[in-house]
C-alpha cells in the first residue's frame, strides 16, 4: 500500500512526488510516455531553447553592425534550424535525466504504463494493481488533433521539434501566448506567418493593454492576424499549397496546432465529474472523490506549468497536515513573446469590475539605461494601486526578461506590499528592474526619470 500515487509526470506531477518523496510518503508515479512530460519534453523547454537561438540569429544578422561588431555579411549568416533543434534535444536530456534521478533519490517508484482507476484507492498500471491512500492525477492536456488528408500538413505540438526541413508559407493555429510565441518564432528565421485565432483576440486572459501591444509589435513584425476563423480539418478548405480562410487565399506549405489544449482524461471505473472537458476540484484540487486529487492543465484552473507545480505541492502539503489555501490570483503569468510579457494579479477590467478607485503607474523601458544599454528598450512596467491604501492590485510587464521580472511583483503581492514599499525598495543601478522603483514613486508622486 502506497501513501501516494501520482498518474503523470509532468512539472505538477514530478514536482508533486519529489515533495512526496521528501516527506517521507511512500509514492510512486505512473508515466506512460516520457519522464518530465509535455513541458519539458516537447513543450517549455524546447521552445525557449529554439527561441533563444533565433533570438540571437536576429541579434547577428540585424544588431551587430550597431553594436560596432564588423565583418559580419547579412546574406552569409542563415538560422540553421537542424542543429538548433540537436542543442534543445541535448538540453532536454540533461533535464528529464536530473529530473529522473530526483525521483529515484527521494525514492519515488517510476511505473512505466498507462493507468487506470480502479476505485478511489488503487489504481491499474503496467499489469499491476496497485493500491494507494491518495491519488493525484497529472495527466496534463493537449490540443485537440486537426484532421486532414493531406500527409505532413498539419504539425502537432509533440512532433513540432524536430529536424526537417522548414517551409516558407506557415499557418499557425491559436491563440494563447504558445500560438504567439510560434508565430514569431518562426517569423523571425524569415518565414512568412499567418496566426489564426478563433475569436476576435489573441491572449484572452492578458489584459487587454498587454494583448494590444502584441497585437501592434505583430503588425511590425509582419505576421497576419486572422481572427474569428476556427479550423478542425482542413479538407475542403485547402489545395495546393494554400489555404482558403474565409474566402481569403493564404499560402500555406505547413499548418502548427497549437490551439486551445483540453485535459488529457484518464480511464476510469468510478465517476469522477468533469466540467467543460476538464475535472473537476474543490479550492484544494480535490475531485469529487475523496481522496483523489486532480492538478495542472487537468482540472483546467491554468496551462502555465509552474501552477501545475504549485498545486501539486499545495496537495502534499495538505496530506502532511499543512492546510494553506493556494491564492490563484498571486501566481505570475508568464508569456513567452518577444519581447515577453507577464503579469500577475487583476487585470484593469478586473479592478474596473471590483468598483474600487484605483491608479494606474507605469514606467518605459526607454527611460531605463541598462535596457537602452543592451538595446532592448521596448516595453514597459505597469503598476495597478489602489488609491485608498496604496496596496498593488495588478502588475503588468513587457520587456525583454518580463518572466524573470514578475518574480519581483509576485513577492509584493504575497506580502500585500504598497507602492510605497515598492518606491522605497533600493534598486541597484544600472539595471531594468529600476523600473519598478521608477512605477512606484509615480503611483506615490513622480517618478524620478519621467
Amino acid at each position: 500500500m502506497y501513501d501516494l500515487i501520482i498518474i503523470g509526470s509532468g512539472p505538477a506531477g514530478y514536482v508533486a512526488a519529489i515533495r512526496a518523496g521528501q516527506t517521507g510518503l511512500k509514492t510512486a508515479i505512473i508515466e506512460k510516455n516520457q519522464i518530465g512530460g509535455m513541458c519539458l519534453n516537447w513543450g517549455c523547454i524546447p521552445s525557449k531553447s529554439l527561441m533563444e537561438s533565433v533570438k540571437l540569429y536576429q541579434r547577428i544578422t540585424k544588431d551587430a553592425s550597431r553594436f560596432g561588431i564588423d565583418g559580419i555579411e547579412k546574406g552569409s549568416v542563415s538560422f540553421n534550424w537542424n542543429k538548433a533543434v540537436k542543442r534543445s534535444d541535448g538540453i532536454v536530456k540533461k533535464l528529464t535525466g536530473g529530473v529522473e534521478f530526483l525521483l529515484k533519490k527521494n525514492a519515488v517508484e517510476i511505473i512505466k504504463g498507462e493507468a487506470k482507476i480502479v476505485s478511489a484507492n488503487s489504481v491499474l498500471a503496467d499489469n499491476r494493481l496497485i493500491e494507494a491512500k491518495n491519488i493525484i492525477i497529472a495527466t496534463g492536456s493537449s490540443s485537440p488533433k486537426i484532421k486532414s488528408s493531406v500527409e505532413g500538413l498539419v504539425i502537432e505540438p509533440e512532433m513540432l521539434f524536430k529536424e526537417r526541413e522548414v517551409p516558407q508559407n506557415i499557418v499557425v493555429i491559436g491563440k494563447s501566448p504558445v500560438a504567439v510565441e510560434l508565430a514569431q518564432l518562426f517569423g523571425m528565421t524569415g518565414r512568412t506567418v499567418t496566426l489564426v485565432s478563433d475569436t476576435d483576440k489573441i491572449m484572452p486572459k492578458a489584459d487587454t493593454y498587454v494583448s494590444d501591444f502584441i497585437i501592434n509589435k505583430l503588425k511590425k513584425e509582419k505576421i497576419e492576424i486572422l481572427f474569428n476563423v476556427k479550423i478542425d480539418s482542413t479538407d475542403g478548405i485547402y489545395k495546393g499549397g494554400v489555404l482558403n480562410l474565409n474566402g481569403e487565399e493564404i499560402p500555406c506549405d505547413m499548418i502548427i496546432n497549437a490551439s486551445d489544449r483540453k485535459a488529457n482524461m484518464i480511464d476510469s471505473d468510478i465517476a469522477i465529474d468533469v466540467a467543460d472537458g476538464y475535472i473537476s476540484v474543490d479550492e484544494h484540487f480535490e475531485t469529487s472523490v475523496k481522496g483523489i486529487y486532480a492538478v495542472g492543465d487537468v482540472n483546467g484552473t491554468s496551462m502555465f506549468a509552474h501552477v501545475g507545480s504549485a498545486q501539486g505541492l499545495n496537495v502534499v502539503n495538505r496530506l502532511g497536515g499543512i492546510e494553506e489555501k493556494l491564492d490563484m490570483q498571486k501566481i505570475p503569468m508568464n508569456m513567452y513573446t518577444v519581447p515577453e510579457a507577464a503579469q500577475i494579479g487583476m487585470t484593469e477590467s478586473q479592478v474596473k469590475d471590483l468598483g474600487v478607485e484605483f491608479k494606474i503607474s507605469e514606467f518605459s523601458l526607454a527611460a531605463n539605461g541598462k535596457a537602452q544599454t543592451e538595446g532592448s528598450a521596448e516595453g514597459f512596467v505597469r503598476i495597478l494601486s489602489d488609491i485608498k491604501y496604496g496596496e498593488v492590485l495588478g502588475v503588468q510587464i513587457v520587456a525583454p526578461n518580463a518572466t524573470d521580472l514578475i518574480n519581483e511583483a509576485s513577492a509584493y503581492m504575497q506580502l500585500e506590499s504598497t507602492v510605497y514599499d515598492i518606491a522605497r525598495t533600493v534598486h541597484t543601478h544600472p539595471t531594468v528592474s529600476e523600473v519598478f522603483m521608477e512605477a512606484g514613486f509615480d503611483a506615490i508622486d513622480k517618478a524620478i526619470h519621467k
